[in-house]
C-alpha cells in the first residue's frame, strides 16, 4: 500500500518526495559518482518511478544533481524531505529504494550512506 494520500502536498510543496542523484564527474581524475554508473542508477530510478505510477504532482520527482560532496560513498542519492542518503551498486538496489522508500515511506537501512562519509 502506498503512503501517498489523495490530498495535495503541504502548502508550498509540489511533490511529496524528491530523489536527487549525483551525476558529477570530476575533471581532475578524482573519484566521483559519474565514474560509478550514477547515470544508470538515475535512469533506472526514473523508469521504475514512472512504471509504478509514482511520478507527477503530489508524488515523486527524480532529479539529476551536481556534486553532493559525498564522493567517497559514491554513487549517492538523497531523498527529501527526509534527507535520507543512499549508496547503491546495482538495479536491485534502485528497485528496493523505489519500492520501499519512494512508494511506501520505509527507509532501506542496508543502503544508507554512513553519516561520516564525505568527499
Amino acid at each position: 500500500m502506498s503512503s501517498f494520500s489523495s490530498t495535495p502536498p503541504a502548502v508550498g510543496g509540489y511533490y511529496e518526495r524528491h530523489i536527487f542523484f549525483c551525476l558529477n564527474e570530476r575533471k581532475n581524475g578524482e573519484d566521483s559518482c559519474a565514474t560509478h554508473d550514477a547515470q544508470q542508477g538515475f535512469d533506472r530510478c526514473k523508469a521504475k518511478v514512472k512504471e509504478a505510477g509514482l511520478s507527477g504532482v503530489g508524488k515523486v520527482r527524480v532529479n539529476k544533481s551536481g556534486c553532493l560532496d559525498r564522493c567517497a560513498g559514491g554513487p549517492v542519492a538523497v531523498v527529501y524531505p527526509e534527507a535520507v542518503w543512499y549508496t547503491f551498486v546495482d538495479n536491485e538496489d534502485i528497485d528496493e529504494i523505489v519500492d520501499s522508500h519512494l512508494k511506501n515511506g520505509r527507509v532501506v537501512d542496508r543502503l544508507l550512506l554512513p553519516p561520516d562519509v564525505g568527499r
